[in-house]
């Protein structure tokens, strides 16, 4: 017997692969089974030995932790991952000398860190990455996104953003053990 309707199962993907433009190093693509969207990279490029603040996005395979969104942007996002509502109190350490380096954490509106309440849109939807988290080491880069992009997808600090249609499109069909291979090439 085929299952029809809800009883339809929907396969879910397990890898996701970014791989650089051969034309322009902060941009690339991410190809999810046999669909590929544009993404846009970090202004270095990919890079094998990720530095704080160098711009680069890390060649590594990462698992997505957890999917954060703004609830006053839109709905709650289909997905199987782990998500989190996120507050305007939330921010990302990505002080050196914090010992929550690389970790989510609280603080008041206007204080400096690298904050996910934005008055752009680029964290609306943000999926964590699992970079530089299992252990942390100090200097090798915080706030590894998927995220949003900016107009003409331009490039990130380090991330992978990516328009709001892919993320529509992946994130219900995400296994909560995916990950993204981030690489030079397929």
């Amino acid at each position: 017997m085929t299952p029809t309707g809800s009883e339809r199962m929907i396969r879910r993907l397990t890898r996701l692969l970014v791989v650089r433009s051969v034309l322009d190093r902060s941009r690339g693509y991410l190809i999810a089974g046999a669909s590929i969207f544009p993404c846009a990279l970090g202004r270095s490029g990919i890079v094998a030995m990720k530095r704080e603040g160098d711009g680069g996005t890390p060649a590594a395979t990462v698992p997505l932790r957890r999917v954060f969104f703004r609830p006053d942007k839109g709905p709650h996002p289909a997905t199987g991952l782990d998500w989190r509502l996120m507050t305007p109190h939330d921010a990302w350490c990505d002080d050196l000398a914090d010992r929550r380096y690389n970790r989510l954490i609280r603080r008041p509106p206007g204080e400096a860190e690298e904050r996910l309440w934005r008055t752009d849109h680029l964290y609306d939807i943000v999926v964590e990455l699992g970079w530089n988290d299992r252990p942390v080491r100090r200097g090798r880069g915080s706030a590894i996104f998927w995220h949003l992009p900016r107009a003409g997808m331009m490039p990130t600090a380090g991330c992978i953003a990516t328009p709001r249609a892919v993320f529509h499109k992946l994130l219900p069909r995400l296994s909560r053990s995916a990950r993204i291979r981030i690489g030079t090439r397929p």
